[in-house]
């Protein structure tokens, strides 16, 4: 329980829609109880006022039956007024964890999260969470509200017999305390094994569908299907246990229900309060248990929802409690102005006994293009990486225009360093709000909305016409990823966010992997041009445009071991001579 609190705790923000909610709850159960009763009595009373023709004449139809009408508008009324801000409430509730999740995650580092899969990390932020909106859809409001309900119904039947309406209230809390805790353990052991079997197999399958052309390229396709389908049936399995506690529940309420009406039977049989023989009252007393079973069904369905709960905030709690392995300073003077960068004698590992790169020492000046090549695994994204604070060097300094690294807050650092990585995301939305998000935001964090007429002009000036065309180009929907894209459009689009941002520092990492040879050409040609009064870092392992850049390094094992132009190394190194005969 300890770990829904925080949560819980977090709810505070919506309490006035969660009151809401729970009020309309209580209303909903006491205009159902009120109406059972009434009618009761009301059938009851009927019957015996037909006795006589006197009695007939004497009693008063009109007043209940306006009663029962009324009681029936108000349950309607409340029951959908309930699902409209019990809704409503959980829908703000879960925009309020997705959002405190997100800024609590956002501050970490790739070390912070190396450990969890992108799968894994995928489904806590979805499904973990959506789990959470139990807490107070399946198990406060329907705590509450009965508990409520109990408390006001007897002193409701107290006003005709107070040993009855203990009885009955007795008996509604004694099933009120055991039977949810009775099917919170019997539920604890397959809500869990549904949770963890959901999340297994939402991974996997994620993975076999990001994974078909591997999958298909090396002949595992059927072999992978065949473990998704196992782990399907160990979810399935999971959900039939599950559902057979919730029928178990149910049963078990509805008998217990039955027992109470029963009880009452019994007890009212001889009399209500100073009414004996009972008459009308009888069947107030009767009916009144009888509608409690409204109050009581949702209560062992709530404590099923209770373990699984408690393991999505743990799973949860595992990413938000972690402390940032990088953090940045709150506030500094430091600016990037011209993008020189200097790397001393930096060394890096992901594991400290495999070091990736080995006291590596790099100098850029302000304004020069700088390559750094090697083969696929040598250290150069993960340089990049320390560039940009991914990941915290072991040992060496990093720099920026005489600045240490370390002085530069986040946004300065964002607003003074522009990356393009091989792979361009697109999000689900406009071309618009995909070339917005290049821009940086102001001191309130809101992101600016950028002129129109810059934002064709950028898709122009990369090459994107065709996406500028036709009535309002840039409300075009681009969907997840860009699908309907080649890769060459997805690239010039990555161009286009570099452009916007406008950065003193440009570091391109491997800017045209994939690509035929005339796209490739196309893409540095817009790139240098816009970069060239920039300071320009660019890892690849091809030599294209090459000659262009000020100084060239290789890399390899995680050290610079050649430094030179295009020429000097061409003449003198054989490597860099065997690469560029090879490609």
């Amino acid at each position: 329980m300890k770990a829904l609190l925080p949560f819980i705790l977090l709810f505070r923000r919506q309490w006035l829609m969660m009151l809401v909610g729970v009020l309309l709850t209580i209303t909903t159960l006491m205009a159902g109880i009120g109406l059972l009763s009434l009618s009761g009595w009301f059938l009851s009373a009927t019957a015996v006022a037909g006795l006589t023709v006197a009695t007939a004449q004497a009693f008063n139809y009109f007043t209940p039956a306006g009663g029962v009408r009324f009681l029936s508008i108000m349950r309607t009324a409340s029951r959908y007024g309930e699902r409209l801000a019990t809704h409503e409430a959980t829908f703000r509730l879960l925009t309020d964890l997705r959002i405190w999740v997100w800024r609590k995650l956002m501050p970490l580092s790739e070390k912070n999260l190396a450990g969890v899969r992108r799968g894994d990390l995928l489904n806590r932020l979805v499904a973990d969470i959506d789990t959470l909106d139990h807490i107070y859809l399946r198990l406060l409001t329907p705590l509450g509200g009965s508990l409520v309900m109990i408390g006001l119904l007897y002193l409701f039947l107290s006003l005709f017999d107070g040993a009855l309406a203990v009885t009955l209230c007795g008996a509604l809390l004694l099933i009120w305390l055991t039977l949810p805790l009775v099917f919170y353990v019997l539920g604890r052991s397959p809500g869990r094994r549904l949770v963890a079997s959901k999340r297994t197999y939402r991974i996997e399958l994620l993975e076999y569908l990001q994974g078909q052309g591997e999958l298909t390229l090396f002949g595992a396709r059927e072999a992978y299907r065949s473990r998704l389908d196992h782990t399907e049936q160990s979810l399935l399995d999971a959900q039939k246990s599950m559902a057979g506690v919730t029928a178990l529940s149910q049963s078990a309420l509805v008998l217990a229900s039955g027992g109470v009406v029963l009880l009452m039977l019994l007890l009212a049989a001889n009399g209500v309060g100073e009414h004996v023989p009972p008459g009308p009252l009888f069947a107030t007393m009767v009916f009144a248990a009888m509608a409690c079973v409204e109050l009581l069904m949702p209560l062992a369905g709530s404590f099923q929802h209770l373990s699984a709960c408690i393991m999505a905030a743990q799973r949860v709690t595992e990413i938000t409690s972690q402390q940032p392995d990088i953090e940045f300073p709150t506030d500094s003077n430091a600016q990037i102005r011209h993008g020189a960068l200097q790397l001393n004698d930096v060394s890096f590992g992901y594991v400290p006994e495999q070091p990736v790169l080995q006291r590596v020492n790099l100098t850029l000046a302000s304004g020069q293009k700088v390559a750094l090549l090697g083969q696929t695994g040598c250290g150069k994204s993960t340089l990049l990486s320390l560039i940009t604070r991914q990941w915290q060097p072991d040992s060496g300094t990093i720099s920026i225009d005489g600045q240490a690294l370390t002085d530069f807050t986040q946004a300065q650092l964002c607003a003074g360093v522009s990356v393009m990585s091989q792979r361009v995301y697109l999000f689900a939305g406009t071309l618009r709000e995909n070339l917005s998000i290049a821009l940086m935001p102001d001191e309130q964090g809101k992101a600016p909305r950028a002129d129109d007429a810059s934002l064709l002009a950028v898709l122009e000036r990369v090459g994107l016409q065709t996406l500028s065309q036709g009535d309002r180009p840039l409300d075009t929907w681009l969907g997840e990823g860009g699908r309907q894209l080649s890769g060459g459009e997805l690239r010039r689009i990555g161009i286009a966010r570099v452009l916007l941002r406008d950065a003193p520092l440009l570091l391109l990492d491997e800017p045209t992997e994939g690509l035929d040879k005339r796209t490739e050409r196309e893409i540095l040609s817009v790139l240098f041009d816009f970069a060239r009064d920039k300071t320009v870092l660019m890892i690849s392992h091809r030599l294209t445009a090459m000659a262009q850049m000020d100084q060239i390094h290789l890399l390899e094992a995680g050290q610079i071991t050649a430094s030179g132009t295009h020429e000097s190394l061409l003449a003198s190194n054989a490597y860099y001579q065997s690469l560029y005969h090879r490609l």
